[in-house]
């Protein structure tokens, strides 16, 4: 098997290695594909090294089929598809004693703050596995994680049929929200100043629009015939994006934070108070939501042939990285299937 550490600023290291056979309750997946996402992205720039233990093999977005169990392991079989929801939680903080283990106070990031999937074999406790439908190429089901985040946040909005629904940036959780948004009945706008991203935006049918070129709050007007937008989702992390998102809300609307923002951003508050706005943070998903995206992907409404941008060999897991921080790549996977599965 391969695998590929994480071990320092814009470095990794691939090393051939021995499987180690699974634990009690373990189940070992021969990795499919591993998606490259903004978050891995940080960690190979060097901006998360207080948090990665290093060396450290890092993903969590992927796909495979089970190879091996472990010992009291029974409600798996060797063969079967899967992907990995990877969130472990305490089970006792508060936040999971009110029913909210997603958002755990102490919540281990598989991928991130444990072994992710960056190898041909990984090692995980089988109640994190999500199985998936026989029919779903393991291609597509590597867009299961990001495809329940965007499930998360248009959830979390309670948007309804016929809302409209203004989405801030075009990468690929922007472009997912707009597609989950859209699946659920709303008439979706996708703000988002890269001229090649809107492109492909515009190619999957959705209105797009230049925050850079025009008076956005004026046609947002236009298009909602005074009133505003139902919801907003800020999933580009920019500044003016945060101040725009609360303009183009209707009133008593409803503003999403999805992106991550590390240093405060300005919040027109006024704003907020003038229109009685709604503001919540949306972070990662529950099982549900994952399910809800397996069921997504696996009826074709996830156009994931037009998001995958790149596919690369895992001992070329660097040069992923490399295209990704160009910004114009939508979803880069990392194919880390040994070399006798992919003649399979």
């Amino acid at each position: 098997m391969l695998s590929a550490s994480y071990t320092g600023a814009r470095t990794f290291a691939v090393r051939a290695a021995t499987p180690v056979p699974p634990g009690p309750g373990e189940v070992q997946i021969a990795v499919a594909y591993t998606g490259i996402c903004g978050t891995d992205l940080h960690i190979f720039h060097g901006d998360m090294d207080a948090r990665v233990q290093r060396p450290a093999v890092i993903g969590h977005e992927m796909s495979g089929t089970v190879a091996a169990l472990g010992e009291g392991v029974t409600d798996w079989s060797v063969g079967d598809p899967v992907t990995v929801m990877p969130l472990d939680w305490d089970g006792t903080c508060p936040a999971c004693l009110a029913g909210h283990r997603h958002i755990c106070q102490n919540l281990v990031f598989v991928g991130i703050d444990s072994p992710g999937a960056l190898q041909s074999r990984w090692n995980v406790r089988s109640d994190l596995l999500v199985p998936l439908p026989g029919g779903l190429s393991l291609k597509h089901a590597a867009l299961v994680e990001p495809v329940a985040v965007a499930v998360h946040d248009v959830r979390r909005s309670h948007l309804a049929a016929g809302d409209r629904a203004v989405v801030f940036g075009g990468g690929p959780i922007g472009v997912l929200i707009a597609v989950v948004a859209r699946h659920a009945g709303a008439d979706v706008l996708l703000v988002e100043p890269d001229a090649g991203r809107r492109g492909l935006v515009a190619a999957l049918g959705f209105r797009t629009a230049d925050p850079t070129g025009s008076d956005l709050t004026e046609s947002v007007g236009r298009w909602t015939e005074g009133a505003g937008a139902d919801v907003v989702f800020e999933v580009s992390g920019a500044a003016p994006a945060v101040l725009a998102a609360t303009d183009v809300a209707k009133v008593r609307g409803t503003v999403v934070v999805v992106a991550i923002h590390p240093r405060p951003k300005p919040v027109d508050l006024q704003r907020v108070f003038w229109r009685e706005l709604r503001v919540l943070g949306a972070r990662v998903y529950e099982r549900s939501d994952f399910e809800r995206a397996v069921g997504l992907l696996g009826s074709g409404a996830v156009p994931a042939d037009a998001l995958i941008t790149q596919v690369v060999a895992l001992s070329e897991v660097a040069d992923a990285f490399t295209a990704l921080e160009g910004g114009r790549a939508m979803k880069i996977l990392v194919d880390c299937r040994s070399d006798d599965e992919e003649t399979r």
